[in-house]
């Protein structure tokens, strides 16, 4: 018994030094989310207050729903863009129903498996997806520095050398916090007229309370806000499910993306109730939190409490922060997120050239459409097309001419499906003089579809046609179930 509960508390009370590391990761990813989801609020067209409160209830619920510990979910840019031309044209209370019906419908996509799909992602898309956040994190943080003068750069290179140059003394407390400390300190003391975040806009100065979007429970609402919930609902799945990759990755433990892509949804059926717009993992303050030495639900859930406090408790004096720490903050997060062995020259000199060309479409996509899951599909459409072109390419076909005659053998290897299909048909010679019998031997490759199938009827028919007998053999167990299942029920082509 005493074993047990030994190691009950063993699994359960974390140690003071893991307690320290996730609420102090926790406070600096809470004060990087701050102007992230004014940012995005400001992007979706509300108020500030509804991005704020998104950032902290999908902080909160996905410490207990989510799958994927240490993965830190808030308001995002991509789900601004996407619902932003509803909240335009309709309102802020549509832009809630849509919100909670994306929620619904990823629990639904979580329940029938798609969180399984993820593993059909490429490295090289990955690739391309981390490098175009890397990126897009970087691009951000401009126009908060651009054209500011001498101090603020000055004061993004000083946060910059606190973030590299800390951890080379100690590491019992992030360099970024010190950073966004110190560098707040010294302008407040100076007295600096630099960018803050509460020029940003307003914080609230309460808490969030459940309520009912004001819309009318008609068809006509639905057929209004479908279409951007469906829109909402797969692109915070792939977001999340493939930040939650990167995690697993970075932690080198599993997680159970099932749970989190249901969790994404319960947590966004819960920001609509309570007054926020929709969210999904994100990938920069996830990395910050990683990176800082976080690694379970604890810091997810001190993020959106310390976060919530901030705001409403101690709002003065977050919005006396000058941007430039949080800056210097975020461009440290953009270089470390950034897989800089992927563009060096040795690896793309070595690299598959059609490795790198997704990687590049990828990265292209992402930041030109300032959308993650748009380019991540297309990436692995890309990719898709590649793979189906050198499958065709390596399915071949040799053959023998019995020495006495009469009877030529056909050897198929390799992958026999729609993208082969054509050579494959090339190689037979329908009118061959002299020859009555033909063996197509496929031994050496593999039936995978029902137009393999149909090729397959197709070149038997055509020799038929010509007084020659066809006969196919060597099927493996599952091709000849194929065959035996699909043959003669499709037309045959002329």
């Amino acid at each position: 018994m005493t074993t047990l509960r030994t190691a009950w508390q063993r699994t359960t009370l974390p140690s003071l030094s893991v307690l320290r590391t996730e609420a102090l990761s926790g406070l600096v990813v809470a004060l990087a989310l701050i102007p992230n989801a004014i940012s995005f609020s400001i992007i979706a067209g509300v108020d500030p207050s509804v991005g704020l409160y998104a950032s902290f209830t999908m902080a909160v619920s996905l410490a207990f729903l989510g799958g994927r510990p240490a993965m830190i979910s808030s308001a995002t840019a991509a789900m601004a863009l996407v619902v932003a031309p509803l909240g335009r044209e309709y309102g802020v209370d549509h832009l809630l129903a849509a919100t909670i019906l994306a929620g619904a419908i990823q629990v639904v996509l979580g329940l029938l498996g798609v969180a399984r799909l993820m593993r059909f992602v490429p490295t090289s898309v990955m690739t391309g997806f981390v490098n175009a956040l890397a990126i897009m994190i970087f691009t951000a943080q401009i126009p908060h520095f651009a054209g500011d003068g001498w101090t603020v750069y000055a004061m993004i290179a000083v946060g910059l050398g606190i973030i590299l140059l800390l951890p080379r003394l100690t590491t019992a407390v992030p360099a970024p916090l010190v950073a966004i400390i110190a560098v707040s300190g010294f302008a407040w003391i100076v007295g600096l007229d630099v960018p803050t975040v509460g020029d940003m806009g307003k914080l609230p100065d309460s808490l969030p309370v459940p309520f009912l979007p004001d819309v009318p429970l008609t068809w006509e609402t639905l057929r209004v806000i479908a279409p951007t919930a469906m829109t909402l609902a797969l692109v915070g799945l792939i977001e999340s499910l493939i930040t939650a990759k990167l995690v697993d990755d970075h932690t080198e433990t599993p997680s159970d993306k099932a749970r989190e892509a249901r969790g994404q949804g319960w947590a966004n059926v819960l920001s609509g109730f309570l007054g926020g717009m929709p969210g999904c993992a994100t990938v920069g303050p996830t990395v910050m939190n990683v990176r800082s030495g976080a690694r379970t639900r604890l810091s997810m859930f001190l993020t959106g409490l310390f976060l919530i406090v901030l705001v409403v408790l101690l709002d003065s004096l977050v919005a006396g922060i000058p941007m430039a720490a949080l800056v210097a903050v975020m461009i440290f997060v953009a270089a470390t997120t950034m897989d800089w062995r992927s563009i060096r020259p040795r690896t793309l000199r070595r690299m598959p050239w059609t490795e790198t060309l997704v990687m590049v479409i990828t990265t292209a996509v992402t930041v030109a459409t300032h959308n993650l899951a748009l380019g991540v599909g297309i990436g692995v459409v890309a990719s898709m097309v590649i793979f189906a072109r050198h499958a065709a390419v390596v399915a071949e076909v040799t053959s023998v001419l019995d020495p006495e005659g009469g009877t030529r053998v056909y050897s198929v290897h390799g992958e026999f499906f729609f993208g082969s299909r054509e050579q494959v048909l090339h190689h037979f010679d329908y009118r061959e003089v002299g020859v009555h019998t033909v063996t197509i031997d496929l031994s050496g490759a593999h039936v995978w579809d029902a137009s393999a199938v149909a090729a397959l009827d197709q070149a038997s028919d055509r020799f038929r046609r010509n007084g020659i007998t066809a006969e196919i053999t060597g099927l493996n167990a599952s091709s000849a179930a194929l065959h035996n299942n699909v043959s003669g029920l499709l037309a045959d082509a002329p």
